[in-house]
């Protein structure tokens, strides 16, 4: 069968340096909270926003993108290695900067974007699908793509993930719209020395594939199911009421209540694993990739761009988590947050400096239900002068089945819009979950 012409047509590509010159060359070595994400893709995020004058927006995205590369300069670089073989972000002022692709798409309106099943759609507006953070070695560290829309424009944006974590990806996102939306200087500077937390040096014998990065795509294949994603929007309402559900009978020793994380958590949790009709015996993974730069000690700022995150495990039988109440699995969760303080995060650093693995972004456990992003990031204040994006979704990249992506959702307060990918047959069972999506409102 003949493919459709695409619906979005490339119009050229370029680049972008910061503004000012640093004059010297300048590198900082990747420490083990950056290193296992070699193996992962691309990072990806899609914002949308209405609008008409499509060339002058993009001549100030471009304008601020250099202005606020100052600052941020690691993100005009490349990866690297040193003479001991130890992976490193290098900059100077000759490399090409960040890659800026220009696009139009006129038969895509606002409200095509706006519907929550898939990311198909999405792919043709966000560059570097299937492209390993491995090739940053020979690729910009950030790719962007401005897509003009029949109604406004999209930003697609694919960060090298084994430079930063999504706490800096909206750091710097912000900053962006700061400095768009008018402002001389940004509000808060990132913290560059990576070292400052972590300075063990770890060489890796790592080369790109012969297929120079490129993996079969996740739409289904004899061996790989088809995944379907679906985005699932909770209300301040719902999210009140799944966490006064889960806080209805406390537990009698002692712990805190369960946090809105937590109580989502575990409501989502206990309902894949329903969808997915697994024998009572089978086990169940939940994986949070937290925050740690209040755990570690010395705690760092918020400021501190890289990665600063650790994937969190816990697991349980099937059985147990959808027969239980759901406070037993939102104490199992709770307890595996808990007690990752510094002294685990330390323990885990050292295990992995003395032998080290890379991780593949599958890598979340059998059964699992892996939570990444967070409604704590405020993706919809990122306003680059014309408004709040209509919507943020994230990529293909980096999916499989049980990945929820969390993000604060566009009505505001406590409302939150969960992204999740799974099987194409437990999903049609979770959308017909009235449990679960009762207080979908």
């Amino acid at each position: 069968m003949a493919s459709e012409t695409p619906k979005v047509k490339l119009t050229g590509t370029t680049h972008v340096k910061p503004s000012k010159k640093l004059g010297k060359k300048e590198h900082c070595q990747l420490v083990t909270f950056d290193l296992p994400y070699l193996a992962f893709y691309y990072n990806q995020k899609l914002l949308f926003y209405k609008g008409c004058d499509y060339e002058d927006m993009v001549k100030k995205l471009k304008d601020s993108l250099a202005v606020v590369l100052v600052e941020f300069y690691h993100l005009a670089g490349r990866l690297g290695k040193d003479e001991e073989g130890v992976f490193r972000v290098e900059y100077d002022d000759e490399m090409e900067g960040v890659e800026v692709a220009e696009a139009v798409a006129e038969e895509i309106s606002i409200a095509d974007l706006e519907v929550e099943e898939g990311t198909s759609s999405l792919k043709e507006l966000i560059p570097y699908s299937l492209v390993l953070n491995l090739e940053g070695l020979q690729r910009p560290l950030l790719a962007v793509q401005l897509t003009k829309l029949k109604d406004g424009i999209a930003i697609g944006c694919a960060f090298n993930h084994a430079i930063l974590d999504g706490t800096a990806t909206w750091h710097f996102m912000s900053s962006w719209a700061e400095v768009c939306n008018g402002s001389p200087t940004i509000s808060t500077r990132p913290f560059l020395e990576r070292t400052k937390v972590r300075d063990t040096r770890v060489k890796l014998d790592l080369s790109l594939p012969p297929s120079n990065g490129k993996a079969a795509a996740t739409n289904g294949t004899a061996s790989t199911p088809q995944l379907r994603e679906r985005v699932f929007k909770f209300s301040e309402s719902a999210i009140d009421k799944i966490k006064s559900t889960v806080n209805a009978n406390p537990p009698s020793d002692g712990s805190k209540p369960f946090s809105t994380f937590q109580s989502l958590s575990v409501h989502i949790w206990r309902h894949v694993t329903k969808a997915r009709s697994l024998k009572p015996e089978d086990y169940t993974v939940f994986t949070v990739f937290a925050d740690c730069r209040k755990r570690v000690d010395p705690p760092m700022p918020d400021s501190y761009f890289g990665n600063l995150i650790q994937a969190i495990f816990t697991a349980t039988a099937a059985g147990p988590l959808a027969g239980n109440p759901p406070e037993f699995g939102a104490g199992v969760i709770q307890k595996a947050i808990e007690s990752h303080n510094a002294s685990a995060i330390e323990k885990r650093n050292k295990e992995w400096e003395s032998a080290p693995k890379i991780f593949e972004f599958k890598d979340a456990g059998v059964n699992c239900v892996a939570v990444g992003s967070s409604p704590r990031f405020k993706v919809y204040e990122v306003d680059f002068g014309w408004g709040k994006p209509e919507g943020v979704r994230s990529g293909s990249n980096n999916r499989f089945d049980g990945m929820v992506y969390l993000y604060q959702g566009k009505s505001g307060g406590r409302s939150i819009d969960v992204e999740i990918s799974l099987e194409a047959a437990a999903m049609e069972k979770l959308e017909q979950d009235e449990e679960f999506l009762l207080p979908v409102v």
